[in-house]
């Protein structure tokens, strides 16, 4: 397995960032992955909330988009200095420039890739999810997917598909696909270090 950019340079800090669309599966497959490798598990919306106090959709309510993203993009920023985490990271978090460099340069980013077919169904009784809060759904989840999904893409180092997959069995794919990522990046360092 390739990383994307050989040529980037990543903080060898043991972390693991899970990116990918709302009804992906970050929190769910991120806790057994940081149960798994005994790594703290982390999720960049829960975090928005404890610092706050309030909930995604007050945040939204108040300050609009803009002001969630801000928020968002501070909590990134502070949480990727941190070492051995599996963070989630909020569907939009890829949406800023500055997050996705801070995530490409501290750790391994794993894209969750869904179809908008599978996302829809885990996402459509969600009221938690203030940009579904739309006449049309489905639509504006299509319309998102297609927007980010080539951000995700460009930010990671490894694009699994969720399917149907249960998050047990998605949990051990990622942890062989990690060790090859890891096994890569050592033989890279090794053939660097060589005269």
């Amino acid at each position: 397995m390739q990383l994307n950019d050989p040529t980037l340079v990543k903080r060898p800090s043991g972390n693991i960032f899970l990116v990918g669309m709302m009804g992906a599966g970050k929190t769910t497959v991120g806790k057994l992955l940081a149960q798994q490798l005994g790594k703290t598990f982390v999720d960049s919306d829960e975090e928005i909330q404890q610092r706050t106090g309030v909930t995604i959709p007050h945040i939204f309510d108040v300050e609009g988009e803009a002001g969630f993203r801000q928020r968002e993009t501070n909590v990134i920023q502070d949480l990727v200095r941190l070492d051995n985490m599996v963070l989630a990271t909020g569907g939009g978090a890829v949406l800023n420039g500055q997050n996705r460099d801070a995530l490409r340069g501290n750790g391994i980013v794993i894209y969750l890739r869904s179809s908008v077919h599978d996302l829809w169904q885990r996402t459509r009784h969600d009221r938690n999810r203030p940009l579904l809060q739309t006449a049309d759904p489905r639509t504006t989840l299509k319309d998102l997917y297609e927007q980010r999904d080539p951000l995700y893409s460009q930010v990671a180092d490894l694009v699994i598909s969720t399917g149907k997959q249960s998050a047990h069995s998605l949990v051990m794919q990622l942890q062989q696909e990690l060790n090859r990522i890891t096994q890569a990046q050592h033989s890279n360092q090794m053939q660097s270090k060589a005269p």
